[in-house]
């Protein structure tokens, strides 16, 4: 959901920005309306060789958990930049072969979207480059592997997880996807 144009910024914060307008509601009075907005973020599902890679994460405030590789869009950065560089930065790998797979808000208060990309044929050209707030461990999984992975309790995105639950209850799709990611 996008913020009203009247809306006016009442809070800067480090990743979320409170905004409050007035509403006019539906017996003509008016109330204030409230929303957050915070960068958009990108995952990645890469894979290289019928592998798929994911993250082993650890940040101080969630503990440890399962996730795509994946991170926040910087400013003036594009979807397909941010997943670039943090593919790169959180498992050292590039690709050349990009698919943009699905958009998403996952909340109508909050202005956020989140792109999935798939990065197929990846090669490891580097290091790891983390940021210090984050341990991450990548692990590479079969398909089999990745999808039992992924719908675990407990997997870092909730929409993401929905999708594949989905997935499996229909094998013929499950098997659609595996052919599109490599």
């Amino acid at each position: 959901m996008k913020l009203p144009k009247n809306a006016k910024l009442v809070f800067k914060g480090n990743v979320f920005d409170t905004y409050q307008w007035e509403q006019k509601l539906y017996d003509g009075s008016t109330d204030t309306f409230e929303m957050l907005k915070r960068p958009n973020t990108v995952d990645v599902i890469a894979t290289s060789d019928k592998q798929v890679f994911i993250a082993k994460q650890e940040q101080p405030i969630k503990g440890k958990f399962f996730s795509l590789l994946g991170g926040r869009q910087d400013e003036g950065e594009s979807s397909l930049e941010t997943a670039k560089r943090e593919l790169l930065e959180e498992a050292g790998l590039e690709s050349n072969d990009w698919e943009l797979w699905q958009v998403f808000e996952p909340y109508t208060k909050i202005e956020w979207e989140v792109f999935i990309y798939i990065a197929k044929n990846c090669q490891k050209v580097s290091a790891q480059n983390t940021d210090a707030g984050e341990k991450i461990e990548v692990l590479e999984l079969s398909f089999e592997q990745f999808v039992d992975k992924v719908t675990e309790p407990g997997f870092g995105s909730r929409e993401t997880v929905e999708d594949f639950l989905r997935m499996k209850l229909e094998p013929k799709k499950l098997e659609e996807f595996r052919k599109k990611i490599f």
